[in-house]
């Protein structure tokens, strides 16, 4: 069976807030707004860059908004590993929203 190499975070400070960021985005009611967001611009969950580009995590977690660095920038300080490893995070999170959330923005789920 195939199991994934474990990669070390380099830069744990950065890495743990956005981390941080997109648990309480989608452990909360937040993620409907976080969703609407995306709906409403047309932009496909699994966009993880354009995401970031549009600030939607900033729109949906308070905490993060105001603790002085951008989702983007937190993103940016990363290194290159750290960066797949965040990525890998979300698409991880994404495919464990609830069906049912799931069917409610099918739209921003499609891949075409």
């Amino acid at each position: 069976m195939y199991q994934q190499a474990q990669i070390a975070v380099q830069k744990t400070v950065e890495f743990d807030q956005l981390r941080s960021a997109l648990e309480r985005i989608f452990s909360s009611a937040a993620l409907d707004k976080f969703f609407s967001k995306l709906g409403s611009s047309s932009i496909p969950v699994r966009e993880f860059e354009k995401v970031l580009d549009k600030r939607f995590f900033e729109k949906a977690d308070g905490a993060l908004a105001g603790q002085g660095k951008s989702a983007k920038e937190l993103y940016q300080a990363l290194t290159v590993s750290d960066q797949a490893l965040m990525r890998e995070f979300y698409l991880e999170k994404i495919e464990q929203v609830d069906v049912k959330v799931r069917d409610k923005f099918k739209k921003i789920y499609q891949y075409y």
